[in-house]
């Protein structure tokens, strides 16, 4: 059977900063608080013609180049993202045409913030299963044109940005190579954190009978307090399973990186797991949580900072909507 590894990682933020005093003007909040609650100092957020399909072009393009294969090597595209250029076709298709790329098959995943995690362990299974020798795998959103940027949504939108990251997934002749990836639900709480509408369940007929300008519905609604006590959980539990999977310890982590959603929640695992401070990477209080993007930015970021070298175990973590949770371990 073959093994897969990350060959090259890549990502592209808008250059549109939006600081936290930025906020102060849209709704009734401070810099101070938002820093206390999130950890988040500033945000990217997009002008209006970009897309989400064209910032992982971006992204992708940086990762092709750092892969040192060429676009047409590419057999097959994983898209992870919760906002899609359109609803449908999804955003895998676009980025293909964009890329240019040959006719190959593209998925879309919707799994939020643990997308790029799940889009991983999609594109490992291929390349061990040997259908596919090089997998592009993209997570992108776009999330500041769905925000409630009214008082009652301010708990939520302070939080998010928008930004792509992009890794190739390829079959490894190394000793580098994604050891695991574990993945799980909970579906009965999925309306903690979500946005409902537009849905089949309030479709367009009922939009144009109801087309009222307050219904919340439209964007995103967050318990916070559970979802900060659920994510602090799983967190840990899909850490641990990743290590015990391939008879590891704590102690053998060099490199972990969380989903950033916030750096609160981040800081809370490290102390759990008792890791040093250089073994962890974020980068949320520069970009704010982008989702399925925030993996692959980090990354990536991690990566060109040098904090990750070759040999390293490297342990990628998610929790989000859904709820979903999910772990890959990786020997860089």
């Amino acid at each position: 059977m073959s093994r897969s590894k990350i060959k090259g990682v890549g990502f592209y933020v808008p250059d549109n900063i939006i600081k936290n005093s930025d906020l102060e003007n849209l709704m009734e909040t401070t810099d101070e608080w938002i820093k206390e609650r999130t950890g988040i100092e500033e945000r990217r957020w997009v002008k209006d013609d970009m897309t989400t399909s064209m910032m992982g072009a971006f992204a992708a393009e940086k990762a092709i180049k750092n892969s040192n294969i060429h676009k047409d090597d590419i057999d097959f595209i994983i898209f992870a993202t919760l906002s899609p250029d359109f609803y449908f076709p999804g955003s895998g298709v676009l980025l293909q045409h964009k890329l240019k790329l040959k006719e190959v098959g593209a998925m879309d995943i919707r799994n939020q913030c643990s997308g790029f995690i799940y889009g991983l362990s999609v594109a490992d299974q291929y390349i061990k299963s040997g259908m596919y020798n090089n997998i592009l795998v993209v997570g992108s959103e776009i999330h500041s044109g769905g925000l409630d940027m009214s008082n009652s949504g301010r708990s939520v939108s302070v939080i998010f940005g928008d930004g792509a990251g992009a890794a190739i997934v390829s079959k490894s002749d190394d000793n580098s190579e994604i050891l695991s990836t574990h993945l799980h639900s909970q579906g009965k709480f999925a309306e903690e954190l979500a946005v409902k509408k537009p849905a089949t369940t309030f479709w367009i007929n009922k939009i144009i009978e109801d087309p009222s300008e307050d219904d919340k519905g439209y964007f995103p609604q967050m318990n916070g307090n559970f979802v900060f006590k659920s994510a602090v959980q799983r967190f840990e539990e899909v850490i641990i399973e990743a290590l015990n999977h391939s008879n590891f310890c704590i102690e053998d982590i060099d490199m972990l990186i969380t989903h950033q959603a916030n750096l609160r929640i981040s800081n809370y695992i490290r102390k759990k797991l008792n890791l040093d401070k250089k073994k962890v990477f974020n980068n949320i209080m520069k970009y704010g949580n982008t989702t399925a993007a925030s993996i692959p930015i980090a990354l990536s970021e991690a990566i060109e900072k040098k904090k990750i070298k070759k040999g390293d175990i490297v342990c990628l973590a998610a929790f989000g909507s859904g709820f979903t949770w999910a772990s890959a371990l990786i020997r860089w």
